[in-house]
């Protein structure tokens, strides 16, 4: 097992993040103009340099209460203390959320079930759960395929329960996987097709929601023309544009910027991107300046400690 791959991981969502913030809601043409090149502050979101935003504190979340176990209701918990109280924000406040987690925030609080607490209409598919997922990964690295999908379903379905982002959750994971357990990039990305793919059809999902993955399980999404691949707040805009930008890049630094310099919903889809990279590349290949400044670097590695004694990494 590669060392520190948990901090790799989730310092590679939070900086990929933070780096992101200032520019979200920007457009593209914009930032080929000024890109973003290191932690600026006091642009979009008006915060400090190296704040991360709902993205990583949703993550922060879902890692504290996988380090006491498995349990949704936990999650639910943390979720609510997230946004009545600060818990896990970059500077106590909370600046940024979706629509779609608002809601399930407000259902949890008012005692409906996690699995039940998220939006499932086909028009809430943003990417709120996906951008939040990476951290399951270590609690469901040794499970069967079919515990992987039903667990990683359950843990999007607490605010995205629509079967896109189901899929687009378990994609993620199952490429991770493969970076996990030792392959190249090429390798995991032929068999997260081939493995995907096969089970989604077992599930029967309807053939429109497979066909909608095409570019990742039956196509290279590096030949695609990145102008043809948007980087807005929805789900396959932020997984097909992350994988692009891990897949053509060889190093951290280099994907993370790509993706945030695609503008739009900038900071998550560099929290997604650099969640992978973060996991690939290992902790050290991020810039020591970067770990240094994100926002409460010191608790985020206190956290990764546990996690990774929790899941026995």
């Amino acid at each position: 097992m590669k060392v520190n791959v948990v901090h790799g991981a989730l310092f590679g969502v939070a900086i990929g993040d933070a780096l992101g913030v200032p520019a979200e809601f920007r457009s593209r043409e914009t930032l080929k103009l000024d890109p973003i090149k290191d932690f600026v502050g006091y642009k979009s979101h008006n915060q400090p340099p190296g704040t991360f935003s709902d993205d990583s504190s949703l993550m922060f979340c879902l890692a504290e209460s996988l380090c006491n176990g498995y349990d949704l209701n936990d999650l639910g918990y943390r979720f609510i203390q997230w946004l009545e109280n600060g818990y896990w924000t970059a500077g106590g406040e909370v600046f940024d959320m979706g629509m779609t987690t608002s809601r399930a925030i407000d259902r949890l609080k008012r005692g409906t079930k996690p699995v039940l607490a998220g939006d499932f209409d086909e028009g809430n598919n943003g990417n709120g759960s996906l951008m939040r997922i990476l951290p399951l990964l270590f609690y469901i690295r040794n499970f069967n395929i079919e515990e992987r999908y039903a667990i990683t379903k359950d843990v999007s379905s607490v605010t995205h329960g629509h079967i896109r982002s189901v899929i687009a959750c378990f994609y993620y994971l199952e490429f991770a996987l493969e970076l996990l357990n030792g392959s190249d990039k090429q390798t995991a990305y032929n068999n997260t097709a081939k493995t995907v793919h096969d089970l989604i059809v077992s599930k029967q999902i309807i053939q429109k929601e497979i066909d909608l993955f095409a570019p990742l399980l039956k196509n290279d999404i590096t030949k695609e023309n990145i102008d043809n691949i948007p980087s807005f707040g929805y789900v396959m805009n932020t997984l097909k544009a992350a994988m692009y930008c891990f897949l053509t890049t060889d190093n951290y630094t280099d994907a993370v910027l790509m993706a945030v310099n695609l503008g739009n919903d900038a900071d998550t889809t560099a929290a997604v991107t650099g969640g992978l990279a973060g996991l690939y590349y290992g902790f050290e290949s991020i810039p020591e300046k970067w770990r240094n400044e994100v926002k409460r670097s010191n608790d985020i590695k206190d956290l990764c400690d546990r996690l990774t004694a929790a899941t026995g990494m």
